[in-house]
């Protein structure tokens, strides 16, 4: 059993009562704190000291901290995802593959944000009975990995890449190395350091 009862939801707060808190800013502070620490090692404590409101109030608003961990990450991929989808956008491949890294790796090494990446570093496997959030995210990684691949596949029908190229491996390649920058910004490499390991990346192209 958890010490905090993380999963239970208690007993609602009367019906009508007015939230003494702006729920968007609560969010924002709760995605900062699972973003530094993780989804297993943040406790109900550290999220409400940090959104500055008490356990009642978190579970009338949220839910239970599964469900606060989700939207959480959905606030977390709503501002990235755009950016994203413009750089893959790109009329020419190798520059939307390109733009794609280090429009990423800006967002890991960003001064305002806690370092590395949310959805690839913020549910470890720690217990089963963090499962469920361990494949939420890995579920999410996929989706990103699969708009990759269907951008390359385009790619490949255009003639860009090599004919003897598969979309799927390059799509695995490319992911890999945005989880590596994620670890890699997480660790303390700078943005400048990144971006060097982003053209060294970008040497295995398979043009055409």
């Amino acid at each position: 059993m958890k010490a905090e009862n993380e999963s239970a939801v208690p007993s609602p707060v009367a019906v009508g009562r007015p939230r003494a808190f702006d729920v968007d800013q609560a969010l924002a502070r709760a995605l900062e704190v699972f973003w530094r620490k993780g989804y297993a090692a943040t406790s109900l404590t550290d999220l409400t000291e940090a959104m500055d409101i008490n356990k009642p109030s978190l579970y009338a608003a949220f839910g239970n901290k599964e469900a606060l961990f989700r939207k959480a990450v959905d606030l977390y991929e709503s501002e990235r995802a755009p950016v994203a989808m413009a750089a893959l956008a790109e009329p020419v491949a190798r520059v939307a593959i390109e733009r794609l890294l280090n429009v990423i790796l800006e967002s890991h090494t960003h001064p305002d944000n806690p370092p590395g990446c949310l959805v690839v570093q913020g549910a470890l496997p720690s217990g089963a009975e963090d499962e469920p959030i361990a494949r939420e995210l890995q579920q999410r990684r996929a989706a990103t990995q699969g708009a990759i691949r269907e951008r390359l596949e385009r790619a490949k029908a255009e003639g860009e890449l090599a004919a003897d190229t598969d979309p799927a491996d390059l799509a695995r390649y490319v992911f890999t190395v945005i989880e590596g920058l994620a670890a890699q910004a997480r660790d303390g490499a700078t943005r400048e350091e990144l971006r060097r390991l982003v053209a060294l990346a970008m040497r295995a192209w398979p043009a055409a």
